[in-house]
């Protein structure tokens, strides 16, 4: 029994520490989530206010809105492979905006489909020519810690895995901002166009049911332990009021007096005595 209260005090903490490290983690989820929409719901902002030439964009600035004037650079144009979008994995338009300040914006244009084999060129809509103006959402640089997605070599020409902004910027002729933008509007717009990514969705995860279950599983041990121990205490008074040896005692003395009497004949029996002649 030792051992099982020893058991018990072991496994009460830990479960209810679980509940709070589960509930930390949703409250986390909960922060970040809070963060990223009222980052997706602000007012744009110039590009300039949120980045710069060498300068990654900062955690707390993802998903705000930017915008930046300039003309698209068609001919160093990349595709990101293994994107999803509304029909399945495709690829992201990736192209260089050149705004009149110099520095140039990688601008996610969207999303197109893959093409029928691995290495060939799939559709993807042109960008318009001349100047545009461009809102979209601002994203630091991917790598393969943030994104899950491993890089790999013998790709077709222009495509990439991820959107390594440093390692992009390395090839091209002119400085380019830190992260990139998600489009979400251009003046003047273009028809046909790559299809828009769509604003992530919240996730809240599992995290606030997991702490409920784990206090839930810390009262079951309670109670538990709580039955177990009522039961334990009554059969100990039981067992006080009722020691083991009195039935035992009462049941032989009982069977001694039996004995003796059936023994000893009665006093009042004649004794019988034959004489011979």
């Amino acid at each position: 029994m030792l051992a099982f209260h020893a058991l018990v005090l072991l496994v009460v903490p830990s479960f209810i520490w679980l509940g709070f490290w589960q509930l930390g983690r949703w409250e986390e989820k909960q922060a970040a989530a809070n963060l990223q929409q009222a980052n997706i719901e602000s007012a744009p902002v110039p590009v300039e206010k949120l980045t710069e030439v060498g300068t990654d964009v900062a955690r707390d600035d993802r998903w705000k809105p930017v915008e930046a004037t300039g003309t698209y650079d068609a001919e160093h144009e990349l595709l990101v492979r293994n994107r999803n979008g509304s029909r399945g994995v495709g690829l992201y338009v990736l192209t260089p905006l050149v705004t009149d300040d110099g520095p140039a914006l990688l601008v996610n244009r969207g999303w197109v489909p893959m093409p029928a084999t691995a290495t060939a060129q799939p559709d993807v809509p042109p960008p318009p020519t001349g100047e545009v103006t461009v809102t979209g959402r601002i994203q630091y640089s991917e790598t393969p810690e943030n994104t899950g997605i491993r890089e790999r070599g013998g790709l077709p020409e222009g495509q990439i895995m991820i959107i390594d902004v440093d390692k992009i910027a390395a090839d091209l002729p002119y400085p380019v901002y830190g992260g990139f933008a998600e489009l979400t509007d251009q003046d003047p717009p273009s028809d046909p166009a790559p299809e828009r990514v769509a604003a992530p969705e919240t996730n809240m995860g599992m995290n606030l049911s997991y702490a409920v279950q784990w206090w839930v599983f810390t009262a079951v041990a309670i109670i538990g332990w709580i039955f177990l121990m009522r039961r334990e205490l009554r059969d100990a008074r039981t067992a006080e009021q009722n020691p083991p040896g009195d039935g035992a005692s009462v049941n032989a003395t009982r069977g001694s007096d039996t004995h003796d009497d059936a023994a000893e004949p009665p006093s009042d029996t004649p004794v019988r005595t034959e004489s011979r002649s």
